[in-house]
């Protein structure tokens, strides 16, 4: 059992500024479905992502632009269900929030009522600061989301590092900031120099979490397909592979269909 478990202590997003006033690293993965969300959780897992990469780990898109609202209330509601402990934050899918404070404040709530969970995550800084109030007056924890935002790919054009120059860091340490004025509870900074990131986390009050930011956040987020070696054709410099399920799963579907073609399953102890 985790020292997580055994204290047992429920994650909120005032749990989250303690453990970083404290020191203590946040752990976050990525989770769609009851089954992964319940064995996070029971590891003691921090917080749990419900995140648009669902789009491709789930549903094999390129990108995660195609995933809709109802998809990823759908995956929310799933994870929800499993979770005892673990703060459960949702991605905002592209298209649902970003132009219109209107229509991103009608996403979120239905995100939080149909859902049950217990924050939402956006992408963007400035752009998206009308939405971000609209949001956060109606009493929903945001969670930010600067560097790579792969929501505006197709603006990007490339999944590289961003904020490597000197004008578009200074823009995401001054959105970082506006972010926590505006009253978020975290940001999630993706793919950007260490030095940077680490700048933007001693600045903030509110907990910066990483993915290919470096050591010197409060904490780091990873997809959970990545991490356990699910998916094999991504491979990033930031990842780190916890285990192999891509080949266990295949060998075990292979033994499985190896025992029924030699009629060696069921044998007479699984049968009735």
């Amino acid at each position: 059992m985790s020292s997580a478990q055994g204290t047992f202590k429920k994650l909120t997003t005032h749990r989250l500024l303690e453990m970083k006033a404290m020191g203590e690293k946040i752990a976050m993965l990525t989770a769609y479905d009851f089954s992964m969300a319940r064995i996070l959780d029971e590891a003691g897992i921090d917080v749990i992502l419900v995140g648009d990469s669902a789009s491709n780990v789930m549903a094999g898109n390129d990108t995660t632009l195609p995933i809709t609202l109802d998809h990823m209330i759908w995956h929310a509601t799933s994870v929800v269900k499993a979770v005892n402990r673990a703060l459960v934050v949702v991605d905002v899918p592209f298209g649902s929030y970003q132009g219109n404070s209107s229509e991103a404040l009608r996403s979120c709530i239905r995100i939080m009522k149909e859902s049950g969970a217990h924050a939402v995550k956006m992408e963007g800084g400035v752009e998206i600061k009308e939405s971000v109030s609209r949001v956060l007056s109606a009493g929903i924890p945001v969670m930010g989301h600067l560097g790579l935002t792969p929501q505006s790919i197709y603006k990007f054009g490339t999944y590289t590092v961003r904020a490597k120059e000197e004008q578009e860091a200074d823009k995401l340490l001054s959105d970082a900031k506006l972010l926590e004025e505006l009253g978020c509870f975290g940001v999630v900074l993706e793919k950007i120099p260490a030095h940077l990131a680490k700048t933007v986390t001693e600045e903030l009050k509110i907990p910066t979490i990483g993915i290919g930011a470096g050591a010197e956040v409060d904490g780091q987020v990873l997809v959970v397909h990545d991490m356990l070696g699910i998916t094999q054709d991504f491979k990033p410099r930031f990842l780190r592979q916890y285990a192999d399920l891509n080949t266990v799963i295949r060998d075990a579907t292979t033994n499985y269909i190896k025992d029924i073609k030699s009629k060696d399953f069921p044998n007479d102890k699984e049968s009735y």
